[in-house]
């Protein structure tokens, strides 16, 4: 189950406009689930997008950084469910080209216009002919208020479809803000999500969307992890349709700027932690931070050597106050000049470890207190310096094993 997520109300996703959305349901992998989702994008809509640093990228990856370098603009985006079109060699390359072929004589744009996404299996053959018949059916569902389907139309593993949305006050104008992503597992993101798609209706300079979709990565889905495995598919996108008719945004520091970024920022983390929420086998939310760091770079090797160690997230899972492991883990991070007699260890507001050993007054009955709980913050202060940085993770739970093992059948 879920650590306290529920599924979103269409309600609240505020349709953007200059975007519509439509799926289908094309057999992809299994019968009768969306599997296929389409957005088409209005003329002069700006696209941006970081992807997977995997070295073992998928094609639809691959194409993707192609056609947005060609800068002939975005009007559509097409993805895929059940096939991931990785490690798939050159064919894999035909493949995803034919998709966006095929879905550009439909839209009669050009096919560089397009961009393709998968998720799902790897080194399987995707099936572009499924893919190719369950197009009419998608643009024929076009709606701006989508956006609740196109979230579930996009899961593998999930058990819920992840989406949310924002609405702010720029230039006098009301702009929306909406997006939606897709993971379980295979999480640890090296730039971005598995795949997230964040829209808005702002009036952004088109130079800016690029260090902005950079920026929300880093503030949100280059935040989490849930197993340390990163993804040949992650993708996450920022649309901006350009349509909500305020005097055009110049620069991020600018007042409209900083109101547009924070709004950004707060839909990408809300659909990161969410991820976190729904990853694979999940019981626990796990807040790990790293204050007094000299950098904010080893604050995150830390954060990210405890949310990644499978001592710790297996003892979180049993609510065992087994707190060495952490230690263990911020000892062997990579900070080669760490005086382990500075360090400061705390889990909510439990005081366990005072300047490198146990506090006197920690009690294990205190700990496990906290560990039973769905929803937990580990803090650990290095006492070097002024920096921090936080990351999202989960526990590691028998279920993560049942549901990775039985994936393909």
């Amino acid at each position: 189950m879920p650590v306290n997520l529920t599924a979103p109300d269409p309600a609240t996703l505020s349709p953007v406009p200059g975007v519509r959305i439509g799926t289908a349901m094309a057999g992809v992998r299994k019968p009768n689930r969306r599997d296929v989702t389409v957005m088409t994008l209005a003329e002069g809509s700006a696209v941006a997008g970081v992807f997977t640093l995997n070295r073992f990228c998928a094609a639809p990856v691959q194409l993707c950084r192609e056609h947005l370098a060609g800068g002939t603009g975005v009007r559509a985006i097409v993805i895929n469910t059940g096939n991931a079109n990785a490690g798939t060699g050159e064919d894999g390359l035909v493949r995803a080209r034919r998709t966006c072929i095929a879905l550009a004589r439909q839209l009669e744009i050009a096919p560089e216009q397009v961009l393709p996404f998968s998720t799902g299996v790897i080194m399987e053959t995707l099936p572009v002919e499924r893919i190719e018949a369950g197009l009419p059916a998608a643009l024929a569902d076009l709606k701006e208020d989508n956006w609740a389907l196109a979230a579930e139309g996009i899961m593998t593993t999930d058990t819920l479809p992840k989406a949310a949305s924002r609405q702010v006050r720029i230039g006098g104008r009301t702009v929306t803000v909406t997006g939606i992503s897709k993971g379980a597992g295979m999480i640890r993101p090296n730039m971005a999500t598995m795949l997230g798609f964040v829209a808005t209706d702002a009036v952004v300079a088109p130079a800016l969307l690029q260090p902005l979709v950079k920026e929300a990565a880093d503030a949100s889905f280059n935040r989490i992890t849930i197993d340390g495995d990163t993804s040949t598919n992650d993708s996450f996108v920022l649309i901006a349709t350009r349509q909500a008719g305020h005097a055009e945004i110049t620069a991020l520091d600018s007042a409209e700027g900083q109101a547009l970024r924070e709004a950004v920022i707060a839909v990408s983390q809300q659909l990161a932690q969410a991820i976190v929420r729904d990853g694979e086998g999940a019981t626990k939310f796990i807040t790990v931070r790293i204050d007094g760091g000299r950098t904010e770079a080893e604050c995150r090797l830390a954060a990210y050597a405890i949310a990644h160690s499978p001592l710790v997230k297996t003892a979180f899972f049993a609510s065992d106050p087994n707190l060495g492991r952490i230690l263990a883990a911020v000892g062997y991070a990579g900070i080669d000049d760490l005086d382990q007699g500075l360090i400061d260890l705390f889990l909510d507001d439990v005081h366990v470890v005072v300047q490198g050993g146990r506090h006197p007054d920690y009690q294990e009955a205190d700990g496990q207190r906290v560990m039973k709980q769905s929803e937990i913050t580990v803090r650990v202060d290095l006492h070097r310096g002024d920096a921090s940085a936080t990351v999202w993770t989960c526990d590691l739970s028998h279920d993560y094993v049942s549901i990775n093992a039985d994936y393909r059948s």
